[in-house]
């Protein structure tokens, strides 16, 4: 069931709620949609409360002109749990819902949460020119500072929607079903691109290092071994984190960026043994 919320700038965001149980609330990434979590809702809410909330810009969410900003969503994630009265709640984070969580710990902390799964999202996205080729692939960086502008700009600019779909089309293993691909594309286009280029921007300039060694909270690291994310990120991630769990898909296994979309049924699985230990 689709339901809104009113942020305290009074801006509506649309989200999921589906099923009874235990809370789990499913965030999305960058220029996606709560709507690419369908396999996850579907599979769950037999056994959970699944919510997936949409972004402000993103999905069916109100799109303001302003507020894409990493800390501005966070807020947004803050004020939708109070909203609800939600206690013990399993975030999971795909993508730049990972940074979303990282922002919400450090702006709010863990109070009411309960688990954390973090998906295939490296501690930073821009290299330090300082760094060495061990310390790049740790942080999982793929853009040099400029070339980060200039992907923001073609996001952004009159060829933006075009070029969105060959950056994406990239993000899937070669045995994803094409529809499949094209369906998330298209929900990736929901959200208008001038404020996909600006948040795309806020996100890959953070450096989340010192949020994640902190975290506490029971955590789930997953990536894959045919993602646009090194799996040795992911993995640096699980190392930061006390006690954490660490699955890694590997490209047979369909390990892209959307893991979740092209093996479901292990996906799904992983998670419901995660949230019930």
């Amino acid at each position: 069931m689709r339901k809104s919320f009113n942020t305290s700038d009074d801006v509506t965001l649309k989200y999921i709620d589906e099923g009874e149980g235990d809370p789990v609330l499913l965030l999305h990434g960058w220029s996606q949609c709560a709507e690419e979590f369908k396999f996850q809702t579907g599979a769950l809410k037999e056994s959970f409360r699944i919510l997936a909330l949409d972004f402000r810009g993103h999905g069916h969410s109100e799109k303001p002109d302003h507020g894409y900003r990493v800390p501005r969503l966070a807020r947004d994630l803050y004020e939708f749990l109070a909203h609800l009265g939600l206690e013990k709640v399993t975030l999971l984070g795909h993508s730049l819902g990972c940074s979303v969580i990282w922002s919400y710990l450090d702006q709010y902390g863990e109070d009411g949460l309960e688990k954390l799964i973090l998906v295939d999202e490296p501690t930073c996205l821009v290299i330090n020119p300082d760094w060495s080729t061990e310390m790049i692939a740790a942080m999982g960086a793929g853009f040099k500072p400029e070339d980060a502008y200039a992907v923001a700009n073609q996001i952004s600019g009159p060829e933006g929607e075009d070029f969105t779909r060959s950056m994406l089309s990239g993000m899937f293993t070669d045995g994803c079903d094409p529809t499949l691909k094209d369906w998330v594309i298209d929900c990736n286009l929901l959200f208008p691109r001038q404020h996909a280029a600006t948040l795309l921007l806020d996100n890959v300039f953070s450096d989340w290092q010192d949020v994640i060694s902190r975290i506490e909270l029971p955590t789930l690291v997953i990536g894959g071994e045919a993602s646009v994310t090194p799996a040795s990120a992911t993995r640096h991630i699980a190392e930061m984190i006390k006690g954490a769990k660490l699955e890694i898909f590997s490209a047979s296994e369909g390990g892209s960026h959307f893991m979740f979309l092209e093996n479901p049924d292990r996906f799904n699985e992983i998670l419901k043994n995660f949230i019930r230990d």
